[in-house]
């Protein structure tokens, strides 16, 4: 069966699937990423994961794998297939393409996580049949997405959509980045669950946590909580203006607390509206297995004769 290779590298595990032609997951595997063992074993434990993977479809599906795609954290070249750098698998400058066609013999396609994320969103999830959108994911930090024609701009140096550090708080906390007040030091899921362990006392508290308080009435928790949502409206607004998608996709561990975060965060962004058109709100379909499904969409993507457009069936 005509498929192809795909994973998606996080901090702690990979995970990976080999995709049908037609758009049918056949396999689905995972695997620790290693980092603990520095980043020279992570990029051999990737290599070697899609190796197996490979093999495990050339065993089980009659024919080896017609093309790669993989989707990994950090700044990312997509044109030059290098993966620059990872704060969390602490590479830098790796020719991950290069790697892996060498050890598969195929072509490879590598991506951002989020875009990668944010392309799956597009075609096969909450922005499906939206011609521009923006796809943000509330995690560890935050990140985004333009998705623009079926698509996702990468930007002239890769950058384009990291919208956690756009400043929202000028000369507010500072941001490992260089900068202070950035957007993801106030509304991402880690500092909600910082800001809620500190005003709760409880040092294990976190983010889905805080929800549950809001959810129950706890004042304090409804303090937090709005001091995140509101910097969050101020960074989306900031990129609604810029960007004018007619979709907005909010995904991530944030999201997950669901009206909760979704009814104060839509009515914020409309008190902050004056002459922009208002995009649809919507949260993110596909979970946590939206890097890998998009990473099967940019090794599909790399084979003429499969349409661009197809989905990725979960």
């Amino acid at each position: 069966m005509r498929h192809v290779v795909a994973l998606d590298v996080g901090g702690t595990s990979m995970k990976a699937a080999l995709v049908g032609e037609d758009g049918a997951v056949l396999h689905r595997a995972r695997r620790a990423t290693g980092r603990e063992d520095g980043p020279e074993a992570v990029v051999e434990n990737l290599l070697a994961f899609a190796a197996d993977l490979l093999a495990h479809g050339a065993e089980h599906l009659g024919a080896p794998a017609l093309a790669a795609g993989v989707a990994v954290p950090g700044t990312v070249d997509e044109a030059t297939g290098t993966a620059l750098y990872s704060a969390n698998l602490g590479w830098r400058d790796v020719p991950l393409r290069a790697l892996l066609t060498e050890r598969l013999g195929m072509p490879v396609a590598l991506g951002h996580d989020v875009r990668t994320g944010g392309l799956a969103e597009g075609r096969a999830g909450a922005g499906r049949g939206a011609g521009r959108f923006l796809f943000v994911a509330l995690g560890t930090g935050i990140a985004g997405a333009i998705g623009l024609a079926g698509g996702v701009e990468a930007g002239a140096n890769g950058f384009a959509g990291e919208i956690g550090h756009i400043v929202v708080r000028p000369g507010g906390r500072p941001c490992p980045c260089g900068q202070t007040g950035c957007l993801e030091r106030y509304a991402s899921a880690a500092a909600v669950g910082t800001a809620w362990a500190e005003a709760s006392g409880r040092a294990d508290a976190d983010a889905a946590d805080c929800a549950r308080a809001v959810a129950a009435g706890d004042p304090d928790a409804a303090r937090v909580w709005t001091e995140a949502v509101d910097a969050l409206a101020d960074g989306l607004v900031t990129a609604l203006t810029l960007l004018d998608p007619g979709t907005l996709i909010v995904g991530g561990g944030l999201a997950e607390a669901g009206d909760v975060l979704f009814r104060p965060l839509g009515a914020a962004i409309e008190r902050r509206l004056t002459f922009q058109a208002a995009p649809v709100l919507v949260p993110a379909a596909l979970g946590d297995g939206a890097g890998c499904l998009g990473a099967a969409l940019l090794a599909r993507d790399l084979l003429p004769h499969i349409p661009q457009t197809t989905e990725v069936r979960t």
